[in-house]
């Protein structure tokens, strides 16, 4: 194995998180050890399916593709797989129902999750509204902001000795009667701080905002309309709001049911904490990147190793889902009964520096129609196979494959585009398909402020070449309308949704993001989040100049 270069940056975090340490808290690994502590644990699975298997061979090419980070899984994988724990899995949703019973058995259940380092979604749209009459009791319910509330003390309480906090998503209907309360409810500081918030926007909503119609509330447990409220009046509170904190993001609940590949199982209702994975509940997924920077050869994208590392890494998930250590049963059946796999990117916008192609661009929209149509057609030749070996995910007869003349398949979906915030921090690259945030940034991370510089921009600006300057675009100089193409070009090829932030300069104004809310209506998305600069105190990234030291 080629010796591992890490930044000091991606060392501490390392050591921070993912490294192994005995009861006295020491050290017990290195990046290296590492890398074949898990390669080493997830080629294992191939004994389970094939006699003879050549574990130790299938080990290296995994660990190849790991220590060039090539390819790297999501973060439960790296600081589990090969330990007592466990549990590999990143994404959960988990149901909540109706009852006290119901609640508090998810809350208990989110417990179990968030101590092994997943996050957890969950819908809150069967709750009853805020003052509903309890029977059999004397009182009136809270609502589901009250609920949401309870979780997130709950999490926040269970996370805050941990190495690796969780996070959850809380999705509220666009017709459930508290819509404007769920809407609001971030703008106090400090509320909800362990909760990404997502408004599920169905069809008729959609249908009443283009036509200037009133939106029926409906009481969750009767199915009755309770009120109308003005479409526009409910996109402008939202507009507000994400204007304001950047919750809440919307959902096109509709949208991602006509795509969903098991509709036998059920309707989905929710995502993982970052939008980009819808999941039944009880349902997990684990996911997994392949950096783009490293399939150039010569200033080209060679198809051929693109090809060989999705084969590589649907390999790799497929084999997690096997060893995987779930934290309950039901869990564990569902998601080997689907066997959801998401395979996304990352270092997309590095490898369009290292093209000399600018992120705002007709090629850039062209090229990621092109890559990702690479990688869905490769992942389900891969998933095909595998399925001739080890057989169809057992739900197979419930999903739309069988319509579609598809015989052999084994993972119900296989592609993703998560933000591997960490993971392409330890590759050195930048994050999923994002522009680059900053080329010079203060980033908080492990209890210290870090000024982190964009190390591809110095090597290009070192090799004294004449590279003109609106190749380095930031996060900021790509207009919103052009992160929204980016994003849609990536969903067409998606079996999941596509975590994406849509960057806003401060100086938007509410009209701006309703705007932008408006044109992502027309686009193929199935999720839409917005962020306007500095519009937290407590913002994770901040852009540093590039004349001067310090930073804003």
């Amino acid at each position: 194995m080629k010796k591992i270069i890490l930044s000091e940056l991606a060392q501490a975090v390392l050591e921070k998180r993912y490294f192994g340490r005995n009861y006295r808290g020491e050290i017990l690994e290195n990046s290296q050890q590492l890398i074949e502590r898990v390669s080493r644990a997830v080629a294992e699975a191939d004994r389970l399916f094939e006699a003879g298997a050549q574990v130790k061979r299938t080990a290296r090419i995994f660990e190849e593709a790991i220590s060039t980070f090539s390819f790297l899984p999501n973060s439960p994988c790296l600081m589990n797989a090969g330990r007592p724990l466990g549990q590999l899995a990143a994404c959960f949703v988990l149901p909540i129902e109706d009852s006290l019973e119901s609640i508090f058995q998810t809350l208990k259940d989110t417990a179990l999750i968030h101590e092994t380092g997943g996050g957890t979604g969950f819908s809150f749209s069967r709750l009853r509204p805020k003052g509903d009459t309890i029977l059999p009791a004397i009182g009136v319910a809270g609502g589901p902001l009250s609920f949401i509330n309870l979780f997130d003390t709950a999490t926040y309480l269970i996370d805050r000795n941990r190495v690796r906090p969780g996070a959850n998503m809380g999705i509220l209907h666009i017709s459930h009667p508290d819509i404007e309360e769920f809407i609001a409810s971030k703008q106090t500081p400090g509320n909800l701080c362990n909760f990404n918030l997502s408004v599920a926007v169905d069809d008729l909503f959609i249908q009443c905002l283009e036509r200037g119609e009133e939106y029926p509330l409906v009481h969750p447990r009767t199915g009755v309309a309770v009120r109308k409220v003005a479409a526009r009046q409910l996109m402008d509170l939202i507009a507000e709001s994400a204007w304001k904190t950047g919750d809440p993001g919307i959902i096109f609940i509709d949208r991602i049911n006509r795509a969903n590949p098991v509709p036998g199982m059920g309707r989905l209702e929710a995502t993982n904490p970052c939008g980009e994975q819808p999941l039944l509940p009880y349902e997990s997924c684990t996911l997994g990147s392949i950096n783009l920077t490293k399939i150039l050869e010569n200033g080209a994208i060679s198809y051929d190793k693109l090809d060989e590392l999705v084969s590589l890494a649907i390999h790799f998930l497929d084999n997690v889902i096997e060893i995987n250590r779930y934290p309950f049963r039901r869990i564990e059946e569902l998601s080997k009964s689907n066997r959801k796999v998401g395979l996304g990117l990352m270092g997309f916008a590095d490898m369009l520096l290292m093209m000399k192609i600018p992120y705002q661009s007709k090629k850039t929209i062209e090229l990621a129609n092109t890559i990702m149509a690479r990688i869905k057609k490769v992942s389900e030749e891969k998933s095909a196979e595998l399925a001739e070996k080890r057989g169809n995910f057992p739900s197979f007869d419930h999903s739309i494959f069988p319509a579609k003349g598809i015989k052999k398949r084994r993972n119900a979906t296989l592609t993703t585009i998560a933000p591997t915030g960490t993971i392409s921090l330890i590759a050195g690259v930048s994050s999923g398909i994002e522009p680059v945030f900053a080329y010079e940034l203060e980033r908080r991370v492990v209890d210290k402020v870090w000024v982190d510089k964009h190390a591809l921009y110095a090597k290009l600006k070192q090799k004294g070449e004449k590279i003109p300057e609106e190749i380095f675009q930031t996060a900021w100089d790509v207009a919103p309308e052009w992160h929204l193409k980016v994003q849609s070009a990536f969903q067409k090829y998606t079996d999941n949704a596509v975590s994406k932030t849509i960057n806003m300069p401060n100086s938007a104004t509410v009209e701006d993001v309703k705007k932008l809310f408006l044109l992502a209506l027309k686009e193929d998305v199935k999720g839409f989040t917005v962020y306007r600069d500095q519009s937290l105190a407590n913002q994770i990234l901040g852009a540093c100049s590039l004349k001067r030291d310090e930073c804003s």
